[in-house]
């Protein structure tokens, strides 16, 4: 920063707003929302479409989620939705089979989830509780086809 900036910033006389604005990163929002029909599918992408930075809008009506791409905040949309529709939406909660350890593990295992998803939880102790202990890991491994020396009698 040079003289002259320091001093223009001195005797600045915007009424205290800063000259560099921050800008929303371009982000991709998913959100579970119950969506039955094509009214319902239409209500929310009108919603969605009308919001200031939204690039696009993508629904999956049957796993009822809504994924949109934009300059927008994933409470804006959330609330958004619930407002405008009077449809209680949420954050989308699951994630791919691949991520999780243990995915039927109690806590994990969602049978409302979507095929190929299970529910994510940040609780530490819900995910404690996910994970194997190492008797189990012992006793499953112990007849695994990619342990040859495992068990002679195969």
């Amino acid at each position: 920063m040079g003289a002259l900036d320091h001093i223009s910033d001195l005797f600045d006389c915007s009424g205290g707003s800063s000259k560099h604005k921050t800008h929303k990163q371009l982000q991709t929002v998913e959100v579970k929302v119950k969506i039955d029909c094509e009214g319902c599918e239409r209500k929310v992408r009108r919603a969605l479409e009308g919001m200031k930075g939204v690039e696009s809008v993508d629904i999956e009506p049957k796993a009822h989620k809504v994924t949109v791409v934009g300059y927008v905040e994933a409470s804006k949309v959330v609330t958004r939705i619930a407002h405008r529709t009077g449809k209680k939406a949420e954050p989308w909660p699951y994630v791919p089979y691949g991520v999780v350890e243990h995915p039927y593990a109690p806590g994990v295992y969602d049978k409302k989830a979507p095929p190929g998803y299970v529910r994510y939880s940040s609780d530490p102790q819900m995910n404690h509780l996910a994970r194997a202990s190492s008797t189990e890991v012992r006793y499953t491994t112990a007849f695994s086809d990619e342990n040859t020396a495992a068990c002679s009698v195969m």
